[in-house]
């Protein structure tokens, strides 16, 4: 077969759909070396060029254009599958002989439409309902995220499969002693709690905020630390930082490298992560792998990732978000449970696992 695959997000500074798309396409051309692979990107990704059976071709049109570009090529290439990641629009204009294996992250377009990017919003409530229809099979990243497609769509169960993410191979606890250099590098304070995620008003940074308010004010020697790029409305939370008075004690370190994220895990007495709704939710995976105690919310996939290897919280309560950071300050044996929980947690989830699940449907004949 020759498949054809939208790489663009797996380049540059990747979220929640470039950390998927780069890692289960690697899986994939690693575990399956008889077919044909065509790569499709703007840029040059390091990682893919090392694969017999893939080539990588470049358009460098903007916006819509690279799209069509990208659909043009692959009606050229007389191509089996299309396999969209992270994009519904080229699955939206190929021609109906192409076969179309499409992965859906969540519905937050469709149900927090207010917490979401304008923009993204609209393309996704355009395109799709026309891409579901089109595609042969569906991969949701999670069985709340399969639920929601079906109860949106009325979709039919049999063609949507569950394709989990993972944390990467390089999120592993760390030895004390091998965290001396970072902690120099860095000046980290000793004592801080970690957010890890794009500042937009779906992760609920504004009621963790509210949250660590109140934890400053009894435990003055702790401090949050928030990793991420600036995204949609992120004015917003550097407001409430310094109405609050935060300045000090809240670090806002951008967008990380993975090795640094690393460290930071494994460093930080918990991640904390309140997100509204989430596809599947990452970084709670990411801390479990590392060892770190992990304090979520009890809404969408998180209960399903977490297990019972987190404090599950309500987004809507910045008081139950400060009892469970205080819980992690004040019961150390707590926070020990914590960590041996979510290594065994983090163990049931799989990139080769994924990879292996997607060539599956790849191979089935529809």
């Amino acid at each position: 077969m020759k498949i054809a695959i939208d790489i663009r997000e797996a380049g540059g500074e990747k979220a929640g759909k470039g950390w998927y798309t780069f890692n289960i396409v690697q899986n994939l051309l690693r575990q399956d070396e008889k077919n044909e692979y065509i790569l499709y990107a703007r840029d040059g990704i390091p990682g893919f060029g090392n694969f017999k059976n893939a080539r990588l071709r470049l358009f460098s049109g903007r916006g819509p254009l690279w799209h069509y570009q990208v659909a043009r090529d692959v009606k050229k290439e007389n191509v089996d599958i299309f396999f969209a990641p992270s994009s519904y629009i080229i699955p939206s204009i190929l021609p109906a002989n192409i076969k179309i294996v499409l992965t859906v992250h969540d519905l937050v377009a469709f149900l927090y439409p207010n917490t979401h990017n304008k923009k993204a919003t609209i393309i996704e409530k355009v395109l799709l309902r026309h891409a579901l229809r089109r595609a042969a099979h569906v991969c949701a990243v999670s069985e709340n995220t399969r639920n929601d497609i079906l109860q949106r769509f009325h979709y039919d169960p049999k063609k949507i499969d569950v394709i989990s993410c993972a944390a990467g191979e390089e999120f592993q606890p760390i030895q004390p002693e091998k965290l001396k250099d970072f902690i120099m590098k860095t000046n980290l304070p000793e004592n801080f709690f970690l957010a890890v995620g794009t500042l937009e008003p779906r992760k609920n940074y504004l009621n963790l905020i509210k949250a660590f308010k109140e934890i400053s004010d009894r435990f003055p020697e702790y401090y949050l630390v928030i990793v991420g790029k600036n995204g949609w409305d992120y004015e917003e939370i550097h407001a409430a930082v310094k109405e609050n008075y935060l300045n000090k004690k809240v670090h806002f370190l951008g967008y990380l490298s993975n090795k640094s994220l690393v460290n930071l895990y494994s460093l930080a007495r918990a991640l904390v992560f309140p997100s509204f709704y989430e596809g599947f939710g990452m970084p709670p995976l990411e801390a479990m792998q590392c060892g770190c105690p992990v304090i979520a919310s009890h809404t969408s996939s998180l209960p399903e990732v977490a297990g019972d290897a987190a404090l599950l919280v309500s987004p809507e309560s910045h008081r139950q978000i400060a009892e469970a950071m205080l819980k992690i300050i004040k019961d150390p044996a707590l926070a020990i449970h914590l960590h041996e929980k979510g290594l065994q947690q983090a163990k049931k989830f799989s990139w080769e696992k994924s990879a292996k699940k997607l060539l599956r449907i790849f191979q089935k004949k529809h």
